[in-house]
């Protein structure tokens, strides 16, 4: 019989940090194509973190079903 390959999901907690990731890089790319750095950075993480949060929860509620 052969293996079935699975596509690793993120665990619980991985998609808020992966989100904020995200999101530090494109503040970080908005930034520094606007020249205003030090305003987009923050505004990028925090749309990432929140982004990220929620698919953590929508997870968590998806594998208690």
């Amino acid at each position: 019989m052969k293996k079935e390959k699975k596509e690793k999901e993120p665990k619980a907690g991985e998609w808020t940090a992966l989100g904020m990731c995200l999101g530090l890089c494109l503040g970080s790319g908005i930034g520094a194509a606007t020249n205003n750095l030090a305003i987009y950075m923050p505004i990028g993480m925090c749309l990432g973190l929140c982004i990220g949060m929620a698919l953590d929860e929508s997870k968590k509620k998806n594998n208690k079903k």
